[in-house]
């Protein structure tokens, strides 16, 4: 049993309003096991929502319509669905007696009974929080249809829910989903898990991981690629299982997957699922019991406020100072005469905040952001430093290492992509 999603409303085409609704019925369903192959957006048109009902019916058993059940004269989802079953409407009088009930003595518009004309043979979903009821639309297929390219067999059904998020949640899991559970006569699931890896291309990845492509072919788990400019490549593990053991079998099987991957793709792999860099870097720093300090000149302040976003943070991190002008960067972090933005310069600085708030390990970021160059750099060109673990401490001295990297794009770009890599750079180096 698979399904689709139907996004109605014109304010979703015209980017007036973020449709959410979709992704959140998309990991629902996941959840429970219904395959969702295709989701659409269409605008606030009678002919257009009944051309992508039969589009979706012809591609899946079940279509799940978000949006349109209101009562005025732009909610016409109710008109679309009765014209794919072919029917008309009735009044249900335990609807239109609880709008009744809901609105006494308040001047309640008869435009607002709408709500309560159904089409015939379908069944109505009690709202528990708005007006609107939901609907559940059974869509008989003519006797003898045999259309080129339809998967579908037998009865098909058609879901409709209200669009305002908290109505639609309701209906979805108190009714939609253990119905199409029901109908697909058979509990399962659908889960995925995400590895976050850093500092290598996209290309890269699925390079190193296609054995693990080919191994799985036909096995009913999968992977994908999620690239992002700023946060490195999310590896997607998807895995279906179905039975009264569902959630255990799909489970174990993303745990070796898990682990085949970890194999081929080494200490590039820094966390799972949600978890961002700062949530690694600050568990790695918590297992050494080391105490952190930033000083941050081109990134001005967003290093440390990712790594304050982590509950528990105070435990390893001392600080940071925003030192952005090259006087500061003298006066307060001690970085000698010369150009600031310099592998000399990224040293001292990392050196500094160590003294300065009394840490174990100072990271620093020194660069150019752009437009313009700056000390004969070109923009992109971005210095980060690290000082004070023990690998480099040299006769109980605090020593410090650099890396330069070479980024690209504008402005805010870089001084995203900077936060993300030294933030890497210092992950690898605990590690």
């Amino acid at each position: 049993m698979d399904c689709e999603v139907l996004a109605i409303g014109s304010e979703l085409l015209m980017g007036q309003v973020v449709d959410t609704n979709s992704s959140w019925i998309g990991e629902r369903l996941a959840a429970a096991g219904i395959p969702c192959y295709q989701q659409t957006k269409v605008g606030d048109n009678h002919a257009r929502i009944v051309v992508a009902l039969q589009a979706a019916l012809s591609r899946a058993g079940a279509v799940i319509c978000c949006g349109g059940l209101g009562p005025t004269q732009d909610d016409i989802t109710r008109e679309a669905i009765a014209e794919v079953m072919g029917v008309g409407f009735e009044r249900d009088p335990t609807v239109e007696a609880a709008l009744r009930e809901r609105f006494r003595g308040r001047g309640f518009p008869e435009t607002n009974y709408k709500q309560a004309d159904v089409p015939v043979g379908a069944l109505t979903i009690k709202p528990v929080i708005g007006t609107a009821p939901g609907l559940i639309c059974p869509v008989r297929r003519p006797a003898g249809d045999k259309s080129t390219g339809d998967k579908s067999t037998g009865d098909r059904v058609i879901y409709a829910v209200p669009g305002v998020p908290a109505e639609m949640r309701e209906m979805i899991d108190g009714t939609v989903v253990p119905d199409l559970v029901r109908r697909s006569g058979a509990a399962a699931t659908i889960r995925s898990r995400f590895l976050r890896v850093w500092g290598v291309p996209e290309s890269k990845v699925a390079q190193i991981v296609a054995p693990r492509l080919e191994a799985l072919e036909g096995s009913g788990t999968t992977i994908a690629f999620l690239a992002s400019a700023t946060e490195g490549v999310r590896v997607r593990v998807t895995t279906r299982a179905a039975g009264a053991s569902a959630e255990a079998e799909a489970e174990r099987a993303l745990d070796a997957e898990e682990a085949e991957l970890r194999a081929l793709l080494g200490e590039a792999v820094g966390g799972v699922g949600a978890e961002g860099l700062e949530v690694v870097v600050g568990r790695a720093l918590a297992r050494a019991g080391l105490r952190l300090a930033v000083a941050e000149s081109l990134t001005g302040g967003m290093v440390g406020a990712r790594l304050t976003n982590v509950p528990g943070a105070s435990d390893w991190f001392a600080g940071g100072v925003v030192a952005y002008g090259s006087d500061v960067k003298r006066a307060l972090l001690g970085v000698g005469p010369g150009p600031v933005v310099s592998e000399q310069a990224a040293r001292e600085m990392a050196l500094g905040v160590v003294e300065l708030l009394g840490a174990d390990v100072g990271l620093s970021l020194t660069g150019v952001a752009g437009p313009a160059p700056q000390d004969d750099q070109p923009a992109g060109t971005v210095f980060v430093g690290l000082a004070g673990l023990p690998a480099d401490r040299v006769d109980g001295k605090v020593g410090a290492r650099v890396t330069k990297l070479t980024l690209s794009g504008q402005r805010p770009i870089v001084r995203e992509v900077a936060t993300t890599q030294a933030l890497d750079y210092l992950r690898r180096a605990l590690a």
